[in-house]
């Protein structure tokens, strides 16, 4: 993404909308740019890099300390292979292949692969395991590859304990949090004001998070009941990614309902989106605004 010294910014094609002067990026959802990508494809990810893209991708521990590229815990799901991938070393993955026959891609590859990559892109890691899992081996791997990369990587998880531990020992790493799970839970047991406390806690906590990833359900309907969790997030300097915003018919564009979602959550100036159909999403939202 790219914007020039003008009153509206220019974006190139696919990897970000503006909205009221606003550029919101579309973060390519596990390394797609479209559902008939393959998932966690390589190529797509190089691609990415070179237009200076905004991506996201899973990560696995494995028994060795390092990582790998995939969703679920075990292998069976995504893969050609079986087993929890937390047992086997990386010699071990080597053998194993997406169903589709690429071979897996695993921490290593990306360290060298960030060299090359526009400076305006932005790899996001969502960590699939906890501190405990991933331990002073796996924290160690990430230092060592990741300290000095010149490519922005944002380190997310569910594991807050993970997130606050990356801060310490590799603070150059930028870090966020998704609470949308217990905030939603605390929106149907406790309301709005628990909701406003629990993320202004989170906010000021120590995870000390660059971005905040929400749903973006939970976003519009905290709005229609008048608490605009975005721009609390902009309120305490923390950017914010809406997530997972994707089409139901790629070819046809927005449906009428989808186009009130959209347009209203863009209203609220999110700074990503996450699509599987970044340029499709691009494409519709073209066609509505230009209507």
């Amino acid at each position: 993404m790219r914007a020039d010294t003008g009153d509206q910014p220019t974006v190139s094609p696919g990897l970000a909308l503006v909205h009221d002067g606003h550029v919101t990026r579309l973060k390519w959802h596990r390394l797609r740019r479209r559902m008939s990508d393959p998932l966690f494809g390589a190529e797509v990810m190089a691609e990415g890099f070179a237009q200076g893209a905004s991506m996201e991708l899973d990560l696995r521990v494995r028994r060795d300390g390092g990582f790998v590229v995939l969703h679920d815990d075990v292998l069976e799901g995504e893969t050609t292979g079986t087993g929890r991938i937390a047992d086997l070393s990386h010699n071990e993955l080597r053998a194993v292949h997406f169903k589709d026959g690429r071979p897996l891609i695993f921490t290593e590859d990306l360290a060298s692969m960030l060299q090359r990559a526009d400076p305006e892109a932005l790899l996001q890691f969502d960590m699939k395991d906890d501190l405990a899992a991933i331990g002073s081996e796996g924290l160690a791997h990430l230092a060592a590859l990741f300290s000095q990369t010149p490519t922005p990587v944002i380190v997310s998880g569910a594991s807050l304990e993970f997130i606050v531990e990356i801060g310490r020992q590799i603070p150059n790493l930028l870090r966020g949090i998704d609470p949308t799970d217990k905030l939603a839970d605390l929106y149907r047991g406790q309301g709005l004001k628990a909701v406003e406390a629990e993320l202004v806690a989170d906010l000021r906590g120590p995870t000390q998070p660059r971005t905040v990833y929400l749903a973006w359900q939970l976003v519009l309907g905290a709005a229609t009941e008048g608490l605009d969790l975005i721009g609390l997030c902009h309120a305490e300097g923390k950017l914010v990614d809406a997530w997972t915003f994707t089409l139901e018919d790629p070819e046809r564009g927005f449906t009428d309902e989808e186009w009130l979602d959209f347009s209203a959550l863009l209203a609220l100036k999110p700074d990503q989106i996450t699509t599987d159909e970044a340029p499709a999403t691009e494409r519709a939202y073209l066609l509505r605004a230009d209507a």
